[in-house]
């Protein structure tokens, strides 16, 4: 048994008395940059292809960020690696540096407002970001009765991500909807999921691609807001809404229930959508 009076232990309390502000400071911070790594990841996923996740992206760029933090308080010995693009990066940044002082010239100012490294081509991104109506600056609350274990019943109807996407109007672009709209529960379908759908006929065999399954309701109601009531390009007939055994639903109150408390749901087995 340690004594509450070993340093380490002391300090280890007050960090966790301190730990939920630290980290909605830390949330914060991601906040104000998001609006960056959203467009970034879009333009990947229009770049690469649909079976790109850009919430995925995100969720992996945020990762990498923290853990590049860590140098801050490196005490020299472990230092945390660099990828080969990132040595690149910095190696090119010096060379510029040294080269602007033989010739004399000022190092040209940091932009306020634009993080290092970002070009005017991502603007047309951002307004586009913008007309989205995204939030960047706000949490995404998992609390209320949508959020609520007991509403996903036996008789509860769901639809592929695929198709509400293309009855809100936005094609088969699936990402779009999970960023513009991160509140929204999903949930990522397994291989025995994917099993049963595809025999079902509810979707095709899609091989390693991730499939994520909503609530019908959730997306009717999306659907009667302002936001798309009046849009031409609504197509509610496209959702297709099923009801999956018991034993899925099953999952997916769990799934919602670990979400609705803040824990980690485990990556899926299978590649991005």
């Amino acid at each position: 048994t340690r004594s509450f009076t070993d340093p380490s232990v002391s300090m280890d309390l007050l960090r966790a008395v301190l730990q939920p502000s630290i980290n909605e400071e830390i949330r914060a911070i991601f906040n104000k940059y998001m609006k960056f790594f959203q467009t970034a990841a879009i333009n990947v996923r229009d770049n690469v292809g649909e079976e790109v996740d850009p919430e995925q992206l995100i969720q992996e760029t945020c990762r990498s960020c923290l853990e590049q933090a860590k140098l801050l308080f490196s005490d020299g010995k472990k230092v945390v690696p660099r990828l080969p693009h990132e040595q690149a990066v910095a190696k090119r940044a010096r060379q510029m540096d040294e080269e602007l002082s033989r010739r004399g010239s000022p190092v040209p100012k940091k932009r306020k407002g634009r993080p290092p490294g970002q070009s005017l081509s991502n603007d047309r991104g951002v307004s586009g970001m913008a007309a989205w109506k995204l939030k960047v600056s706000e949490t995404v609350k998992r609390d209320g009765p949508k959020w609520d274990p007991s509403r996903l019943t036996e008789t509860t109807t769901f639809v592929l991500g695929s198709r509400a996407n293309k009855a809100l109007g936005m094609g088969g672009t699936r990402g779009r909807l999970y960023i513009k709209h991160p509140h929204l529960f999903k949930y990522a379908a397994d291989p025995q999921d994917k099993h049963w759908l595809t025999e079902q006929q509810h979707m095709r065999a899609i091989g390693g691609k991730m499939a994520y399954l909503l609530i019908e309701e959730d997306i009717r109601d999306l659907a009667a807001s302002e936001d798309y009531r009046d849009s031409v390009d609504l197509r509610l007939e496209e959702l297709k809404p099923f009801i999956p055994p018991a034993w899925m639903t099953e999952k997916m109150q769990k799934h919602m229930e670990t979400l609705r408390r803040g824990g980690d749901v485990p990556p899926p087995e299978d590649p991005p959508e």
